[in-house]
């Protein structure tokens, strides 16, 4: 299980102070080396829903939105790109990231770009979602990418989410609400600060005056689903990564030279995975490989990655909620923040999201990741039909998924305990405990971090309290403590060790909900508040920082539609 160190590779020399700057770093590699939409305006003004049967990229000018105003910017990730704080503030960077491509100074493109994918569901193939049943019409229905730059010695691709439609939105208007835009921006920063691979914010921008309906819950609501129309106000965000490549969109290729769709379909197949190669992976694969050893070695790297991932994602708490392989990066990284939730009470059937299922709950998302990897495989086989090695190869390495998650699951719960190896029936008993006695899961392992004397301190974590409970708690504790004793290590330097792993803090929607309603009314103070305290989810924060966020859930946002439980609408 690899984390990431958010303190890393940091230059905090601010050189990119206007939008001037920035454009000199401008390198649009995915554009360039790939093919365009042969259909398509290339003007970019490809907006109405429509199939599109080939091509890696639509060229699209995004919508802006009216009147935008800036809510806040991510100054860890300004700092390490290099930005001044000044920037996110500036008229021209305003107009740029809140939609406006028109008035941007060369060498940047006054044109951005949306791609389709395909979509598998726990490994099974669909098209029933494309509007015209060929799934020719599914992909990026409300993002943009709009820049591409190339800044100390890595590659960013900058995205508008929210940003209108493409011909993939399906008949949608392609605009992202605040109070999703708002969580996306927060729980992305928030995964980064948290070791946890991940797409980065940039930027937010709200409209001062366009507003859009979408069903959600009136206030005080219990049900599943929503049960009324709101007007809420839309906005932009920016995310960033190394590149958006998903796996549906491998899959799109695969299933399209399968099907022989055109001439070139396994050619343009072979143009994205390869660029997907140079894009995340070349750090890891020699580029003087012929294609088919490449991809076995991408499969091998990616399934590293995933599973890490993966073992990150229950380590902090987090479920993605909808783990289809649209919404699986290529990269190895978290995209996507629609449906996801961080975990209060602990549940291995934790899912925030009333369309997600069982399926994809907290401890399903290593089965679910697993169908994903499948997938990548399988999209990869039409590229080795001529070699009859490699694709056994690639077919040993997708055997090994299993036994590789589980080994990283090992390692994480190990890690969480403070032990140098998994112990099974200590964490059986554990998990049995921990349900029995509706524990909160974040709070009780930053406890257990401090080694207590006695179960006293754990108790914080407790939602339900019971004197039949303690003597088990008390066994276990005990087990514990022996196993920590044997580690070889003084308590304080497992504590240290486990407070590592163990975060204080985490992005709980009862937080959150109050952070968008008031950014709403044109407060953004308690938005602000919530990046700068989850931005530090591992530190010993202030007193009040501690009594208003390292606490157990109000017993009123249980139940709650839109707090404990979402639609995926925004």
């Amino acid at each position: 299980m690899k984390t990431i160190d958010p303190t890393q590779n940091q230059d905090f020399t601010a050189d990119i102070k206007t939008l001037n700057d920035l454009a000199k770093f401008a390198d649009y590699s995915f554009i360039e080396s790939l093919t365009v939409d042969p259909d398509a305006d290339l003007n970019g003004a490809n907006h109405s829903p429509r199939e599109v049967f080939s091509g890696h990229y639509v060229p699209v000018t995004p919508t802006p939105i009216e009147n935008p105003e800036y809510i806040t910017h991510s100054k860890q990730f300004f700092r390490e790109l290099g930005f001044a704080d000044s920037l996110a503030q500036s008229a021209d960077f305003t107009r740029l990231f809140s939609g406006d491509m028109s008035g941007v100074p060369e060498p940047m493109h006054k044109v951005g770009w949306a791609t389709g994918y395909a979509l598998s569901m726990r490994g099974r193939e669909y098209i029933q979602q494309c509007p015209f049943g060929t799934g020719n019409g599914y992909g990026d229905g409300r993002a943009t990418s709009v820049l591409e730059v190339a800044i100390k010695g890595k590659r960013w691709e900058m995205q508008l989410k929210g940003s209108g439609r493409t011909p993939y939105s399906r008949g949608a208007d392609g605009r992202a609400v605040l109070r999703s835009s708002v969580r996306e921006f927060l729980a992305q920063e928030h995964m980064h600060a948290l070791g946890v691979p991940t797409t980065r914010s940039l930027s937010l921008y709200v409209s001062k005056t366009e507003t859009v309906k979408r069903p959600w819950y009136s206030e005080g609501s219990r049900q599943q689903d929503p049960d009324i129309l709101v007007n809420d106000p839309v906005a932009i965000s920016t995310r960033v990564a190394p590149s958006f490549i998903r796996v549906g969109q491998l899959e799109l290729f695969s299933r399209r030279a399968r099907w022989e769709s055109y001439p070139h379909a396994t050619e343009e197949l072979e143009k994205i995975v390869l660029h997907l190669i140079d894009r995340e992976y070349a750090d890891a694969i020699d580029s003087q490989l012929n294609t088919a050893e490449k991809v076995v070695l991408l499969a091998h790297e990616f399934r590293s990655r995933l599973t890490s991932m993966i073992a990150n994602w229950i380590r902090v708490g987090f479920c993605q909620g909808n783990f289809n392989s649209d919404n699986c990066a290529a990269g190895g990284f978290t995209l996507d923040y629609g449906p996801f939730g961080f975990m209060d009470v602990f549940d291995p059937r934790f899912q925030p999201w009333t369309g997600g299922g069982e399926h994809y709950s907290f401890l399903n998302q290593p089965l679910a990741a697993e169908r994903n990897f499948a997938s990548f495989c399988s999209a990869l086989k039409p590229l080795l039909t001529k070699h009859p090695e490699s694709l056994e190869q690639l077919d040993d390495v997708h055997r090994g998924f299993p036994s590789m998650m589980q080994s990283q699951m090992d390692d994480m719960w190990a890690a969480k305990l403070g032990l140098k190896t998994f112990d099974e029936v200590l964490f059986n008993k554990l998990v049995a405990l921990m349900m029995e006695t509706s524990v909160d899961y974040t709070i009780f392992f930053r406890e257990l971090s401090e080694i207590p004397k006695d179960i006293e301190p754990l108790k914080k974590s407790f939602y339900t309290d019971s004197e039949a409970m303690d003597e088990h708690w008390s066994a276990w504790l005990a087990q514990w403590k022996m196993l920590i004793n044997n580690v070889g290590m003084s308590p304080e330097a497992v504590s240290e060790q486990m407070k590592l792993v163990n975060p204080k803090y985490c992005l709980r929607e009862w937080f959150v909900v109050p952070a968008y309603k008031a950014a709403a009314e044109g407060n953004h103070a308690l938005v602000r508040e919530l990046q700068e305290v989850m931005t530090q989810p591992y530190a010993e924060q202030s007193k009040a920082v501690e009594d208003k966020y390292y606490r157990l859930k109000p017993a009123q946002f249980f139940e709650a539609g839109g707090t404990s439980h979402y639609s995926c609408s925004s």
